[in-house]
């Protein structure tokens, strides 16, 4: 019996720990640090070395929380690490200097979860881990889908754009390895501003990151709602490890390892194919439309630590998109006497070469050279029955950036910790948008109006960017983070200076106070520069545009209820100015929902977003897990015409609840077995009604414009799950999961169309369910 047991033991599927213990304010390594697994027993524990390096090997498949001590420094707790059989798990554990001496104050350990990863961010900000872009319901694999499960934002139901707080989600700004990145999005702009089908970036290959979402601090720049600031992983450096994934949404393959065995360099690649043909096949009326999509995209890595010149990385992410619209050879088939023809080709790529030396036990320099690639090539046509084709589009951009990025981080003492950076962008552009007016509303004219060309530009220009920002710790309860950011447009000749102040007291170990405020900005796309239209005399109407800007308020409130719980609330109030809207008009850019609408904009508009968010999170613990978010919120602006009005996405109310349980299964608790499940109810778009008598009398859709946006749809009740089962064999693990977006089948509305076959106007609902069953494995 005992040889038996013996002989169980060892083959019990087993996983490793690995990381490194640094100083959070000076990125110093920190040695002889204690790192333990907090639910293993007997208790496990290691010493980081003399590079701040720590492993814990064998360690039973499962998950744990895992704490990091040393003598001088604040604790810290890692929750919810996964350890599986297939890959290693490396940990970057920032900690920070405790300025009391010993026995002054009790110290509560700093919690992962409960804090993003920039310290100088004092509210409205959290750290999310890829992990649970994979786990939680609704996330589907995107980190975009994912933060829709976030307080105060919401998504749509056919794109995962982010509106923030009601904010446009054409205010957000990606980064990508802290600098500013093209919106990786597969379909970006297609299915809405700002919004896509799915990120490029995979799970596989995206670490932790930070997602902003008000008064956020003086390095971030170019944004007027949030910032997603995202992080690709670096690849394991003492062992090759693979994934493969295949499943309805498409193929997936990655690996990581080191270089040459023996040395610190190594690389890290994700690439992934998918055809919405396939499961359009399977379920014809799923997609709809969406069935003729195709994408790819590449993520990767390379990591190339040296003795004494630092490390270099050299990382890029890319994707490829196609979309075929076909009308169906039946004409019988057609809802109206048209039908489109569409043809769209979209690449995206941002790459760049980063650097980061310790200039001495204080001071660090970072750096970075990136560019940024976007290209779209847009066709449509009409097709009207036994009559030729109409062109109505053909939309062709070519934007590139090259930006030098560099800050100097320099922690002066236990109290004040400075960071100070530029960064200079060189703009390249190449566009013509030749555009049929009846694009806009194509069932409006009959033939459709000839293309006339809205934009047309070509050449180059300069962004500029400055900032320095400092981190007070006036005592161990009170931090204060000041800072000044700045920027300038060559193109437009504009500038802006925002300054930007948070501080958070921790009045009692388990109760914290947070305030923040900031002035924020953001130019805009640099189509928009170059429209030119019928009034203008060809001449480009929007180069004097100024940055759209917005003032940031937001307190919050921090309780740890208890070792695994936590309630957070924060009342926020933004203003925004010098918004782009139309002249005399109610046009605003905030409820842009095109990326084609070429007018020309002056800066008069303003809006205000006010409201309350709460939420209350479980971490997961003893096998279950819940996170439960409100948001009540007004959103509104002024036009053109100067009139306080809804926006579109003044939802009101946002509720989210999502809840997930894990089961260890076998005869030695190696395999898994995973279900969340995720609840939304949130308030409609707005839209605005139609005068369905001059509609019919004229043959096209005619908007009551004196109850603009005044309108909503029902609420919105939407459901996701995802259930999954991992088995966890030696040095391999295999995962089965089916994961549902949208199962209640919610409807949208999408705009009004004039249905010639009936004579009348009609709603256009659209919605969209996203199924994927998967097989995945890690060796």
């Amino acid at each position: 019996m005992a040889l038996m047991q013996s002989v169980s033991l060892i083959a019990q599927p087993v996983g490793n720990i690995r990381g490194v213990v640094t100083d959070g304010a000076s990125g110093q390594a920190l040695p002889y640090v204690s790192v333990v697994v907090l639910q293993s027993n007997p208790p496990v524990g290691v010493i980081t070395d003399s590079a701040g390096y720590f492993r814990l090997n064998r360690l039973p498949v499962g998950r744990y929380d895992i704490q990091s001590s040393f003598v001088g420094y604040e604790p810290v707790v890692l929750r919810e690490i996964m350890v599986s059989s297939g890959k290693e798990v490396f940990l970057e554990i920032a900690m920070r200097e405790n300025i009391q001496s010993l026995g002054e104050v009790i110290i509560r350990a700093k919690v992962n979860k409960e804090a993003p990863l920039n310290t100088m961010a004092m509210a409205s900000a959290r750290m999310f881990s890829v992990e649970e872009a994979s786990r939680y319901a609704g996330g589907l694999d995107d980190p975009a889908r994912l933060v829709t499960a976030f307080a105060g934002v919401s998504g749509g139901l056919t794109n995962n754009g982010i509106a923030i707080r009601g904010n446009s989600p054409l205010f957000l700004q990606w980064r990508i390895e802290g600098v500013e990145a093209v919106n990786p999005t597969h379909f970006s702009d297609m299915t809405g501003i700002g919004g896509g089908i799915l990120t490029a970036l995979s799970s596989q290959a995206l670490g932790n990151s930070d997602f902003l979402t008000g008064a956020f601090p003086a390095e971030y720049g170019n944004a007027l709602s949030g910032v997603f600031d995202m992080q690709l992983r670096t690849g394991n450096n003492q062992k090759n490890e693979h994934t493969a994934q295949i499943g309805i949404l498409g193929v997936e393959f990655g690996s990581e390892g080191p270089f040459a065995k023996g040395k610190q360099a190594s690389y890290l690649f994700n690439y992934r194919y998918s055809s919405m043909a396939l499961l359009n096949a399977l379920f014809p009326d799923l997609l709809g439309d969406a069935g003729g999509m195709k994408y790819q995209d590449l993520s990767f890595k390379m990591n190339f630590p040296t003795r004494r010149a630092g490390t270099f990385s050299l990382w890029g992410v890319g994707l490829a998109n196609s979309y075929v619209e076909r009308p169906r050879e039946d004409t019988a088939e057609w809802e109206d006497i048209f039908a489109e023809h569409g043809d769209f080709r979209q690449t995206k790529a941002v790459g760049g070469v980063g650097h980061r030396i310790s200039l001495n036990e204080r001071t660090f320099l970072k750096s970075a050279l990136v560019a940024n690639y976007t290209k779209n090539h847009t066709l449509w046509d009409l097709y009207y029955i036994d009559e030729s084709p109409v062109n109505v589009a053909e939309m062709k951009n070519s934007n590139q950036s090259v930006a030098f990025n560099t800050f100097l981080n320099t922690k002066f003492s236990a109290t004040h910790t400075n960071r100070t950076g530029i960064v200079v962008t060189g703009l390249f552009y190449d566009l013509k948008y030749d555009i049929s007016p009846s694009m806009f509303d194509f069932a409006v004219a009959y033939p459709p109006d000839e293309v006339v060309n809205y934009a047309a530009g070509a050449g180059n220009s300069v962004a500029s960017a400055v900032f320095t920002q400092s981190s007070f710790r006036l005592s161990s309860s009170l931090t204060a983070n000041v800072g000044l950011h700045a920027q300038y447009l060559h193109l437009t000749e504009k500038a802006t200076v925002e300054p930007r102040i948070g501080v958070r007291w921790q009045v009692a170990p388990k109760h914290a106070f947070g305030l923040a405020y900031g002035k924020h900005s953001r130019r805009e796309n640099i189509d928009y520069y170059f429209v030119n239209t019928d009034q203008a005399n060809d001449r480009f109407v929007n180069r004097d545009l100024d940055f759209a800007k917005a003032h940031h308020l937001v307190l919050s409130y921090d309780w740890s209820v208890s070792e695994h719980l936590r309630l957070k609330v924060e009342p926020y109030y933004q203003y925004l100015y010098d918004v782009p809207v139309e002249k005399d008009s109610p046009t605003s850019i905030i409820n842009h929902r095109d990326f084609y609408r070429m007018i020309h904009w002056v800066n008069g508009g303003k809006g205000k977003n006010y409201g309350m968010e709460l939420t209350l999170e479980r971490y997961l613990n003893k096998g279950y897990y819940y996170l439960m978010t409100a948001s009540l919120f007004e959103s509104l602006y002024t036009g053109g015409d100067g009139v306080w009005r809804n926006t579109r996405l003044n939802r009101n109310y946002i509720i989210n609840a999502l809840g997930g349980k894990e089961w260890q299964t076998g005869r030695q608790k190696q395999n898994i077995v995973g279900v969340s499940i995720r609840f939304t109810l949130q308030g409609s778009e707005r839209y605005t009604p139609i005068d369905e008598e001059a509609s019919i009398a004229s043959k096209s859709v005619v908007l009551d414009d004196s109850q603009i946006y005044t309108k909503q749809m029902s609420p919105e009740f939407m459901a996701h799950f995802n259930v999954s089962y991992t088995i966890n064999r030696n040095r391999l693990s295999h995962e089965f999961a089916l994961k549902m977006v949208n199962v209640t089948g919610a409807e949208m509305f999408d705009g009004y169309y004039y249905n010639h076959k009936e004579d009348r106007p009609q709603m256009w609902m659209v919605a969209m369910m996203m199924p994927n069953v998967s097989y995945r494995i890690n060796f």
